[in-house]
């Protein structure tokens, strides 16, 4: 059965509760697993109003660890990394990777930073989307994420210029690349909360992911524990609309794939 793949800590500071009341959460919805996944810790103070700082690192294994003592033989409690791609700290980001014993690292593109509004928005939305989209295949390119994450997110920094049909070739390309990379796509079902209030990313875009055979990973982007779970129904009959069998999550940096059919008939909890 799933695991909840993405969630959060009160260290990126715009989370409440810690990992072992994201386990409780999860045992109480059934599920086998929860994989810890808060905002990296970033050099030279970059979005360091939504991440943890850098000399709470440990810290951030600690309590990850402590969770996974807790619930031991209850709820399987991973340590994991949403970590930003950002040309400039990708070489930190790598080595942050790689001195961690992660089982599952999310990358992402977060269109509404400061450094990112100050780097790449311009007044034309349709280039900023096509910039953001191609930032998501180059995160991809690197190696260094199992999934990209929310990966429509741009749509609501300007849902007022959100045209799907005029993105269709950049994101087929992108999505181009992104299979050729080997990495994992997520269906964030937080997407509900936001200013376009559908799962990221939409649904043409889903079934263009499977046409490329791309595995896709559901996450509620928990930032509360009663949101562990949060969606998975829904997302697994939409993942099923546009034609996929399966879906997966990971442990150790390897997928594990369920199948969509058996996972529907789990008396889900929400």
């Amino acid at each position: 059965m799933l695991y909840e793949s993405h969630s959060h800590t009160p260290l990126c500071k715009h989370a409440h509760g810690m990992p072992s009341e994201y386990a409780a959460a999860a045992h109480r919805a059934g599920l086998p697993g929860l994989t810890i996944t808060c905002h990296n810790p970033m050099p030279d103070q970059f979005s360091a109003h939504v991440r943890m700082d850098l000399d709470q690192w440990d810290e951030y294994q600690q309590i990850v660890a402590e969770a996974a003592d807790q619930w031991r033989g209850k709820v399987d409690v991973r340590l994991g990394l949403e970590a930003d791609y950002y040309p400039g700290h990708v070489e930190f980001v790598r080595q942050q990777i790689a001195d961690t014993p992660l089982s599952y690292v999310i990358g992402s593109v977060h269109p509404q930073t400061p450094e990112y509004r100050r780097d790449y928005r311009t007044d034309d939305p349709l280039q900023d989307q096509i910039t953001y989209f191609n930032m998501l295949a180059d995160a991809a390119e690197t190696g260094l994420f199992d999934c990209i994450s929310h990966p429509d997110l741009i749509k609501n920094e300007t849902p007022e210029d959100w045209q799907t049909e005029r993105l269709i070739d950049t994101i087929a390309s992108v999505l181009d690349r992104i299979a050729a990379s080997n990495t994992a796509m997520e269906l964030n079902t937080s997407g509900r909360y936001k200013r376009i209030t559908e799962m990221n990313p939409f649904p043409q875009m889903l079934r263009m992911i499977r046409e490329r055979e791309i595995p896709v990973v559901i996450g509620a982007d928990a930032h509360v524990p009663e949101r562990v779970g949060e969606g998975y129904p829904e997302a697994l009959a939409i993942l099923q609309d546009a034609g996929f069998d399966e879906v997966v999550y990971f442990v150790d940096r390897q997928p594990q794939a369920v199948a969509i059919r058996e996972a529907l008939q789990f008396p889900w909890v929400q």
